[in-house]
């Protein structure tokens, strides 16, 4: 725990379309999926991005050449830091997302160092409760 709060920085979401997150229920959301974990200080981003954007990080990060709805970088993890932790950066495509609010939910755990690609279905099974619990 830290004396700093957090602080989410959230890029895009003044063009999403009506019925969409706003960028409040973005950073409420992202609280949620971070105090989940025990994380309440720090900096992160979320940011809406088009079909292309979203393709070129996946290329570039994953080595898979096409769109995807949601990536999240990690840059600080547990280790130590010069200043406030930086959590790191989500990406999110609402081209090819289905339901914008878990895709926060889910880019947010990702950065809490959940990985539903490698656990038990630990990560999927808790971001199911945490969307429970917001709609």
């Amino acid at each position: 725990m830290s004396d700093e709060p957090l602080d989410i920085e959230v890029i895009g979401a003044d063009v999403l379309a009506a019925g969409a997150p706003t960028a409040l229920e973005v950073r409420e959301l992202c609280v949620l999926a971070l105090a989940s974990a025990g994380i309440d200080s720090g900096h992160m981003a979320v940011e809406f991005v088009d079909a292309e954007r979203i393709r070129e990080l996946n290329r570039r990060f994953r080595a898979i050449d096409e769109p995807t709805d949601v990536l999240s970088f990690g840059v600080d993890e547990d280790g130590a830091s010069a200043g406030p932790r930086e959590l790191g950066d989500i990406f999110i495509c609402p081209q090819h997302t289905v339901d914008l609010r878990e895709a926060v939910v889910h880019g947010a755990l990702h950065l809490t160092g959940m990985d539903h690609e490698t656990d038990d279905g630990e990560m999927l099974a808790l971001q199911a409760e945490l969307m429970r619990w917001v709609r």
